[in-house]
């Protein structure tokens, strides 16, 4: 740990270290006077109450520690950080009373494949949940990235079948992620349905929306589809920047580079309005894009017309998935099938005809 500090510069801080697993120890440093005003507990697993039985790391364990730690805490008037470890499904291992214990929940995810880490905040019982920070790995340490979207699209390439830029939100905050997807002929009896970065029961359900509404034929294919650089996508707007990826992959024709797309499919087809509309169509043309493809806001309390035109973007409104796949399969039908400039001639996208991408 002095070569760590030694290399990011902190070989000077004020911060102490003490290798104690004993709650009881622990207590008796920090209720002496002039103590510190941050405490890390690292790992919440390993710290033990000797008035208990049982192992360091069971439930009891973790309840009990981490109720004295708390208690002190908030008796002192210092803040404290819980490390716990996660299980295997991305859940803080250990009892669910821990979450309710605490004041706020922040999960660390990142990918060693990956140059970035997101600290999330999944619950906060004084702001705002559902919160990111980006921050890029170095070898002075970590680095607040102050634009995610640029970071997360700064690697991506031109006119290519399969791929789609889906204008999402991260709790306030506007964030522009590649989706891509791969179709590939199956020699398997159930092709294959690989996903990262999103949920695989809606991959299904975009899926059969697309073939039982549109006819557009996937049920022999391989689908493959990944959210480029590691993140995580959860809301249902990403709805339609899937099904145009994989409309794009299908077809073989590319949407345009500069077009983000943004929407919630419903299992009759219908393309339905989300949240947040102008903050995502704003953070798209700050980046650079010039279209946008959105489903059609209906008129309400709050709705506004002319949407876009302050942001400068040419927002397309859709409210059915059939204009979506128009887009690529309509011969001289203008819109991001033109701007992309590739096979006019292609044949509709329906039955054995859909192609692979």
């Amino acid at each position: 740990m002095r070569l760590r500090a030694r290399r990011l510069g902190l070989d000077g801080a004020a911060v102490q270290l003490a290798a104690a697993t004993s709650v009881r120890d622990i207590a008796a440093s920090l209720a002496e006077a002039g103590g510190p005003e941050i405490v890390v507990i690292d790992s919440i697993q390993t710290m033990f109450v000797d008035t208990l039985d049982s192992a360091p790391g069971t439930v009891a364990q973790v309840r009990t520690s981490a109720q004295e730690l708390i208690r002190l805490a908030k008796q002192r008037g210092f803040t404290v950080f819980l490390v716990g470890h996660v299980t295997k499904e991305g859940l803080i291992a250990g009892p669910r009373v821990l979450e309710h214990m605490v004041d706020t929940v922040l999960y660390f995810e990142g990918e060693r494949g990956h140059h970035f880490r997101i600290l999330r905040a999944v619950k906060n019982r004084f702001g705002p949940a559902d919160e990111i920070g980006v921050f890029e790995m170095t070898d002075g340490g970590l680095i607040e990235v102050p634009n995610p979207s640029a970071l997360f699209l700064a690697q991506r390439q031109g006119e290519v079948s399969g791929a789609c830029v889906f204008a999402g939100m991260e709790g306030t905050r506007p964030l522009l992620v590649e989706i891509q997807s791969l179709i590939a002929p199956s020699a398997l009896a159930t092709p294959r349905r690989a996903v990262v970065g999103w949920d695989s029961g809606r991959l299904a359900m975009i899926i059969a929306v697309l073939e039982a509404r549109c006819g557009l034929a996937l049920a022999g294919s391989d689908i493959y589809l990944n959210v480029a650089g590691g993140l995580r996508i959860g809301e249902p707007a990403a709805d339609l920047a899937v099904a145009a990826a994989l409309a794009s992959a299908a077809s073989g024709v590319p949407l345009a580079p500069e077009t983000a797309v943004f929407g919630e499919i419903a299992l009759s087809g219908e393309v339905r309005a989300v949240a947040h509309t102008d903050t995502r169509l704003k953070e798209a043309a700050k980046l650079g894009f010039r279209r946008a493809i959105t489903p059609e806001r209906r008129p309400g309390p709050g709705a506004r017309r002319g949407r876009g035109k302050d942001s400068g973007l040419e927002v397309r409104e859709i409210t059915e998935l059939k204009d979506l796949l128009a887009m690529f399969r309509a011969p001289g039908g203008g819109g991001i099938r033109a701007a992309a400039g590739r096979r006019p001639d292609m044949a509709p996208l329906t039955g054995d005809q859909g192609g692979h991408g």
